[in-house]
Protein backbone atom coordinates (compact mmCIF):
# COMPACT_ATOMS: atom_id res chain seq x y z
CA UNK A 1 0.00 0.00 0.00
CA UNK A 2 1.41 3.50 -0.99
CA UNK A 3 1.91 6.05 2.20
CA UNK A 4 -0.62 8.58 2.00
CA UNK A 5 1.04 11.97 2.73
CA UNK A 6 0.44 13.57 6.24
CA UNK A 7 -2.20 16.23 5.02
CA UNK A 8 -4.81 13.42 3.69
CA UNK A 9 -5.04 11.81 7.71
CA UNK A 10 -8.14 11.37 9.21
CA UNK A 11 -7.72 12.05 12.98
CA UNK A 12 -11.53 10.45 13.23
CA UNK A 13 -10.03 7.10 11.45
CA UNK A 14 -6.83 6.58 13.45
CA UNK A 15 -9.03 7.14 16.72
CA UNK A 16 -11.63 4.98 15.78
CA UNK A 17 -9.08 2.03 14.91
CA UNK A 18 -7.10 2.64 18.14
CA UNK A 19 -9.82 2.80 19.92
CA UNK A 20 -8.30 6.70 21.59
CA UNK A 21 -10.31 9.84 20.97
CA UNK A 22 -9.48 12.18 18.24
CA UNK A 23 -7.66 14.10 21.16
CA UNK A 24 -5.01 11.34 22.21
CA UNK A 25 -4.55 10.99 18.64
CA UNK A 26 -3.76 14.03 17.64
CA UNK A 27 -1.10 14.24 20.28
CA UNK A 28 0.75 11.45 19.21
CA UNK A 29 0.15 12.65 15.37
CA UNK A 30 1.84 15.87 16.52
CA UNK A 31 4.52 14.39 18.37
CA UNK A 32 3.22 16.08 21.89
CA UNK A 33 4.11 14.70 25.51
CA UNK A 34 1.28 13.21 28.03
CA UNK A 35 0.32 9.71 25.87
CA UNK A 36 1.08 6.31 27.80
CA UNK A 37 3.64 4.37 25.68
CA UNK A 38 1.26 1.69 25.30
CA UNK A 39 -1.36 4.08 23.84
CA UNK A 40 0.81 5.67 21.47
CA UNK A 41 2.07 2.36 19.93
CA UNK A 42 -1.48 1.24 19.48
CA UNK A 43 -2.14 5.09 17.62
CA UNK A 44 1.09 4.57 15.80
CA UNK A 45 0.30 1.03 14.90
CA UNK A 46 -3.32 1.87 13.25
CA UNK A 47 -1.57 4.35 11.07
CA UNK A 48 0.42 2.10 9.84
CA UNK A 49 -2.70 -0.13 9.29
CA UNK A 50 -4.20 2.77 7.35
CA UNK A 51 -1.28 3.01 5.51
CA UNK A 52 -0.68 6.74 6.89
CA UNK A 53 3.12 7.60 6.57
CA UNK A 54 4.31 8.35 10.42
CA UNK A 55 5.59 11.84 10.76
CA UNK A 56 9.06 12.17 11.54
CA UNK A 57 8.56 13.53 14.84
CA UNK A 58 6.37 10.15 15.93
CA UNK A 59 10.02 7.98 15.20
CA UNK A 60 11.64 7.33 17.90
CA UNK A 61 14.63 5.71 18.56
CA UNK A 62 14.92 2.32 19.45
CA UNK A 63 15.30 1.68 22.88
CA UNK A 64 17.84 -1.45 21.80
CA UNK A 65 17.89 -4.60 20.23
CA UNK A 66 16.74 -7.88 21.64
CA UNK A 67 17.55 -11.33 19.70
CA UNK A 68 14.20 -13.70 19.20
CA UNK A 69 15.48 -17.17 17.89
CA UNK A 70 12.71 -19.77 16.97
CA UNK A 71 12.85 -23.18 14.94
CA UNK A 72 11.10 -22.66 12.19
CA UNK A 73 8.23 -20.63 10.28
CA UNK A 74 6.48 -23.58 8.51
CA UNK A 75 4.42 -24.48 12.25
CA UNK A 76 2.15 -21.16 12.80
CA UNK A 77 2.37 -21.57 16.07
CA UNK A 78 5.78 -19.58 15.52
CA UNK A 79 5.14 -16.81 14.02
CA UNK A 80 2.28 -16.15 16.43
CA UNK A 81 4.81 -16.33 19.22
CA UNK A 82 7.42 -13.70 17.19
CA UNK A 83 4.05 -11.67 17.07
CA UNK A 84 3.33 -11.37 20.45
CA UNK A 85 6.92 -11.03 21.09
CA UNK A 86 7.70 -8.31 18.15
CA UNK A 87 4.73 -6.75 19.52
CA UNK A 88 4.88 -6.10 23.02
CA UNK A 89 8.93 -5.21 22.34
CA UNK A 90 7.89 -2.71 20.11
CA UNK A 91 5.16 -0.80 23.01
CA UNK A 92 8.34 -0.74 24.88
CA UNK A 93 10.65 0.69 22.60
CA UNK A 94 12.79 -2.08 21.50
CA UNK A 95 13.29 -3.54 18.24
CA UNK A 96 13.38 -7.71 18.00
CA UNK A 97 15.85 -9.40 15.74
CA UNK A 98 14.34 -12.75 14.08
CA UNK A 99 16.50 -15.58 13.94
CA UNK A 100 14.92 -18.25 11.81
CA UNK A 101 16.42 -21.58 11.93
CA UNK A 102 16.02 -23.87 8.33
CA UNK A 103 17.43 -27.02 7.25
CA UNK A 104 21.27 -26.53 6.09
CA UNK A 105 20.87 -22.72 7.67
CA UNK A 106 22.77 -20.80 10.28
CA UNK A 107 22.61 -22.92 13.87
CA UNK A 108 21.77 -21.98 16.78
CA UNK A 109 24.87 -20.92 18.07
CA UNK A 110 25.81 -18.93 14.75
CA UNK A 111 22.58 -16.83 15.10
CA UNK A 112 24.03 -15.97 18.88
CA UNK A 113 27.28 -15.08 18.03
CA UNK A 114 25.71 -12.96 15.04
CA UNK A 115 23.68 -11.59 17.40
CA UNK A 116 25.94 -10.75 20.48
CA UNK A 117 28.58 -8.66 17.78
CA UNK A 118 25.23 -6.57 17.04
CA UNK A 119 25.24 -6.08 20.60
CA UNK A 120 21.33 -7.08 21.58
CA UNK A 121 20.62 -6.38 24.92
CA UNK A 122 19.37 -9.96 25.03
CA UNK A 123 17.85 -12.86 23.37
CA UNK A 124 14.98 -14.61 23.57
CA UNK A 125 14.70 -18.27 22.57
CA UNK A 126 11.79 -20.40 21.92
CA UNK A 127 11.76 -23.81 21.81
CA UNK A 128 15.51 -23.80 20.95
CA UNK A 129 18.20 -26.62 21.94
CA UNK A 130 17.26 -25.81 25.50
CA UNK A 131 13.75 -28.27 25.18
CA UNK A 132 16.29 -30.79 23.36
CA UNK A 133 17.68 -33.25 26.70
CA UNK A 134 20.83 -34.69 24.03
CA UNK A 135 22.00 -31.29 23.43
CA UNK A 136 24.98 -29.32 25.66
CA UNK A 137 23.89 -26.58 27.88
CA UNK A 138 27.10 -25.11 27.88
CA UNK A 139 26.40 -22.63 25.28
CA UNK A 140 23.96 -21.09 27.50
CA UNK A 141 25.51 -21.09 30.68
CA UNK A 142 28.37 -19.41 29.13
CA UNK A 143 25.71 -16.63 28.25
CA UNK A 144 24.23 -16.10 31.81
CA UNK A 145 27.51 -15.94 32.92
CA UNK A 146 28.52 -13.19 30.70
CA UNK A 147 25.56 -11.53 32.45
CA UNK A 148 23.68 -11.00 29.08
CA UNK A 149 20.02 -11.27 29.68
CA UNK A 150 18.23 -14.40 28.54
CA UNK A 151 14.75 -15.88 28.91
CA UNK A 152 13.54 -19.44 27.42
CA UNK A 153 9.90 -20.32 26.18
CA UNK A 154 8.86 -24.14 26.08
CA UNK A 155 11.24 -26.80 27.84
CA UNK A 156 13.17 -26.39 30.55
CA UNK A 157 16.73 -27.03 31.49
CA UNK A 158 17.24 -27.44 35.08
CA UNK A 159 20.73 -26.40 35.09
CA UNK A 160 20.35 -23.07 32.98
CA UNK A 161 19.98 -20.20 35.37
CA UNK A 162 17.10 -18.27 33.39
CA UNK A 163 13.98 -17.48 33.67
CA UNK A 164 11.38 -20.18 31.65
CA UNK A 165 7.97 -20.55 30.52
CA UNK A 166 6.22 -23.05 29.15
CA UNK A 167 3.10 -24.59 28.59
CA UNK A 168 1.86 -27.27 31.33
CA UNK A 169 2.07 -30.24 28.90
CA UNK A 170 1.01 -32.75 31.58
CA UNK A 171 -2.14 -30.35 31.83
CA UNK A 172 -2.81 -30.70 28.36
CA UNK A 173 -2.55 -33.93 28.08
CA UNK A 174 -5.20 -34.14 30.82
CA UNK A 175 -7.89 -31.81 29.66
CA UNK A 176 -7.63 -33.85 26.04
CA UNK A 177 -7.97 -37.33 27.59
CA UNK A 178 -11.01 -36.15 30.00
CA UNK A 179 -12.50 -34.54 26.83
CA UNK A 180 -11.57 -37.89 24.67
CA UNK A 181 -13.36 -40.57 27.49
CA UNK A 182 -16.44 -38.42 27.80
CA UNK A 183 -17.38 -38.91 24.47
CA UNK A 184 -16.85 -42.78 25.33
CA UNK A 185 -13.18 -43.78 23.80
CA UNK A 186 -11.59 -45.95 25.70
CA UNK A 187 -8.71 -46.99 23.58
CA UNK A 188 -6.62 -43.87 23.11
CA UNK A 189 -3.18 -43.00 21.46
CA UNK A 190 -0.67 -40.07 21.87
CA UNK A 191 1.22 -38.48 18.60
CA UNK A 192 4.26 -36.55 20.09
CA UNK A 193 7.43 -35.01 18.56
CA UNK A 194 10.66 -37.20 19.24
CA UNK A 195 11.36 -38.52 22.52
CA UNK A 196 14.54 -36.09 23.24
CA UNK A 197 12.27 -32.69 23.63
CA UNK A 198 11.12 -31.80 27.12
CA UNK A 199 7.23 -31.27 25.75
CA UNK A 200 7.11 -34.57 24.69
CA UNK A 201 8.33 -36.22 27.05
CA UNK A 202 6.29 -34.51 29.51
CA UNK A 203 2.95 -35.09 27.15
CA UNK A 204 4.08 -39.06 27.08
CA UNK A 205 4.94 -39.14 30.81
CA UNK A 206 1.49 -37.79 32.14
CA UNK A 207 -0.21 -39.95 28.98
CA UNK A 208 1.16 -43.10 30.35
CA UNK A 209 0.14 -42.00 33.81
CA UNK A 210 -3.26 -41.52 33.20
CA UNK A 211 -3.84 -44.36 30.74
CA UNK A 212 -2.77 -47.22 33.03
CA UNK A 213 -5.52 -47.90 34.94
CA UNK A 214 -7.35 -47.92 31.39
CA UNK A 215 -5.43 -50.32 29.48
CA UNK A 216 -3.73 -52.42 32.41
CA UNK A 217 0.25 -50.52 33.07
CA UNK A 218 2.22 -47.94 31.75
CA UNK A 219 4.19 -50.41 29.60
CA UNK A 220 0.92 -51.10 27.92
CA UNK A 221 0.15 -47.26 27.91
CA UNK A 222 3.42 -46.75 26.17
CA UNK A 223 2.65 -49.01 23.22
CA UNK A 224 -0.03 -46.19 22.54
CA UNK A 225 2.56 -43.40 22.24
CA UNK A 226 4.31 -42.99 18.92
CA UNK A 227 7.00 -40.23 18.83
CA UNK A 228 7.46 -38.86 15.12
CA UNK A 229 8.07 -35.41 13.77
CA UNK A 230 5.90 -32.21 14.76
CA UNK A 231 4.76 -31.79 10.97
CA UNK A 232 1.91 -33.43 8.94
CA UNK A 233 4.04 -35.90 7.30
CA UNK A 234 4.62 -36.94 11.28
CA UNK A 235 0.74 -37.23 12.29
CA UNK A 236 0.09 -39.41 9.38
CA UNK A 237 2.71 -41.70 10.18
CA UNK A 238 1.97 -41.42 13.84
CA UNK A 239 -1.87 -41.95 13.20
CA UNK A 240 -2.02 -44.80 11.00
CA UNK A 241 0.43 -46.77 13.37
CA UNK A 242 -1.88 -45.94 16.16
CA UNK A 243 -5.12 -46.92 14.01
CA UNK A 244 -3.87 -50.11 13.59
CA UNK A 245 -3.46 -50.74 17.27
CA UNK A 246 -7.26 -50.30 17.29
CA UNK A 247 -7.23 -46.47 18.51
CA UNK A 248 -10.69 -44.51 18.05
CA UNK A 249 -8.88 -41.70 18.92
CA UNK A 250 -5.67 -39.80 18.92
CA UNK A 251 -4.18 -37.31 21.24
CA UNK A 252 -1.45 -34.66 18.92
CA UNK A 253 1.58 -33.05 20.17
CA UNK A 254 0.78 -30.24 17.47
CA UNK A 255 -2.26 -29.00 15.31
CA UNK A 256 0.17 -29.92 12.26
CA UNK A 257 0.19 -33.34 13.34
CA UNK A 258 -3.67 -33.15 13.85
CA UNK A 259 -4.24 -32.75 10.64
CA UNK A 260 -2.01 -35.12 9.54
CA UNK A 261 -3.77 -37.89 11.67
CA UNK A 262 -6.73 -36.94 10.11
CA UNK A 263 -5.36 -37.17 6.41
CA UNK A 264 -4.45 -40.64 7.98
CA UNK A 265 -7.64 -41.49 9.16
CA UNK A 266 -9.43 -40.34 5.89
CA UNK A 267 -7.00 -42.98 3.83
CA UNK A 268 -8.29 -45.58 5.35
CA UNK A 269 -11.56 -44.88 4.75
CA UNK A 270 -12.69 -43.66 8.16
CA UNK A 271 -14.31 -40.80 8.77
CA UNK A 272 -13.43 -37.59 11.56
CA UNK A 273 -14.88 -37.41 14.03
CA UNK A 274 -17.59 -40.23 13.25
CA UNK A 275 -14.89 -43.03 13.41
CA UNK A 276 -11.74 -41.34 14.90
CA UNK A 277 -11.60 -38.50 17.06
CA UNK A 278 -8.79 -35.92 16.55
CA UNK A 279 -7.21 -33.44 19.40
CA UNK A 280 -4.91 -31.22 18.42
CA UNK A 281 -2.19 -29.20 20.64
CA UNK A 282 -1.15 -24.78 20.33
CA UNK A 283 -4.61 -23.89 18.42
CA UNK A 284 -2.17 -21.89 15.90
CA UNK A 285 -3.88 -19.32 14.11
CA UNK A 286 -7.37 -20.39 11.43
CA UNK A 287 -6.61 -24.30 12.69
CA UNK A 288 -10.74 -23.40 13.42
CA UNK A 289 -11.04 -23.40 9.94
CA UNK A 290 -9.87 -26.58 9.07
CA UNK A 291 -12.33 -29.81 7.65
CA UNK A 292 -13.16 -30.76 10.17
CA UNK A 293 -12.38 -27.51 12.65
CA UNK A 294 -9.90 -28.96 14.53
CA UNK A 295 -10.75 -29.05 18.40
CA UNK A 296 -7.64 -28.86 20.29
CA UNK A 297 -5.77 -27.51 23.33
CA UNK A 298 -4.53 -24.14 23.35
CA UNK A 299 -1.24 -22.74 24.39
CA UNK A 300 -1.20 -19.35 26.24
CA UNK A 301 0.61 -17.81 23.89
CA UNK A 302 -0.41 -14.03 24.38
CA UNK A 303 0.19 -14.48 28.61
CA UNK A 304 3.82 -16.36 28.16
CA UNK A 305 5.26 -14.45 25.16
CA UNK A 306 4.22 -11.07 27.15
CA UNK A 307 5.51 -12.59 30.26
CA UNK A 308 8.90 -13.59 28.69
CA UNK A 309 9.61 -10.14 27.67
CA UNK A 310 8.84 -8.19 30.39
CA UNK A 311 11.24 -10.53 32.41
CA UNK A 312 13.41 -9.83 30.17
CA UNK A 313 13.18 -5.77 30.01
CA UNK A 314 13.11 -6.45 33.49
CA UNK A 315 16.83 -8.16 33.92
CA UNK A 316 17.55 -5.27 31.13
CA UNK A 317 16.85 -2.30 33.85
CA UNK A 318 18.93 -3.84 36.30
CA UNK A 319 16.37 -5.91 38.25
CA UNK A 320 16.69 -9.35 40.43
CA UNK A 321 14.72 -11.72 38.41
CA UNK A 322 13.96 -15.05 39.41
CA UNK A 323 15.31 -18.34 37.78
CA UNK A 324 13.32 -21.56 37.27
CA UNK A 325 10.21 -22.01 35.42
CA UNK A 326 7.02 -20.30 35.37
CA UNK A 327 3.83 -23.15 33.89
CA UNK A 328 0.79 -21.92 32.20
CA UNK A 329 -2.26 -23.54 32.21
CA UNK A 330 -3.42 -24.34 28.68
CA UNK A 331 -7.41 -24.49 27.80
CA UNK A 332 -9.79 -27.51 25.74
CA UNK A 333 -11.22 -25.84 22.92
CA UNK A 334 -13.68 -27.98 21.54
CA UNK A 335 -14.21 -27.59 17.84
CA UNK A 336 -15.81 -30.93 15.12
CA UNK A 337 -13.22 -33.28 15.27
CA UNK A 338 -14.07 -35.21 17.98
CA UNK A 339 -17.24 -37.12 18.64
CA UNK A 340 -18.68 -39.87 20.66
CA UNK A 341 -17.34 -43.21 20.26
CA UNK A 342 -19.34 -44.95 17.37
CA UNK A 343 -17.50 -48.31 16.33
CA UNK A 344 -13.92 -50.05 17.28
CA UNK A 345 -11.73 -49.33 13.80
CA UNK A 346 -10.54 -52.81 12.68
CA UNK A 347 -7.21 -52.56 11.63
CA UNK A 348 -6.23 -52.43 7.94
Amino acid sequence: MTDKPLDAVRLTDIAERAKVSEATASRVVNGKSGVAPATRQAVLTAMDELGYERPSRTKQRSAGLIGLIIPELDNPIFPAFAQVIDRTLSMRGYTSVLCTQTPGGATEDEFVETLTDRGVSGIVFVSGLHADTTASHARYEGLVASGLPLVFLNGYAQDIAAPFFSDDDGAAVELALAHLRALGHERIGLAVGPQRFVPAQRKAARFRELMAPTVGSEEDADALVVHSLFSVEGGHSAAWHLLEQGCTAVVCGSDLMALGAIRAARKRGLSVPGDFSVVGYDDSPLIAFADPPLTTVQQQVPAMATAAVRTLLDEIAGASVPTGEYLFQPELVVRGSTAARTTQPAPR
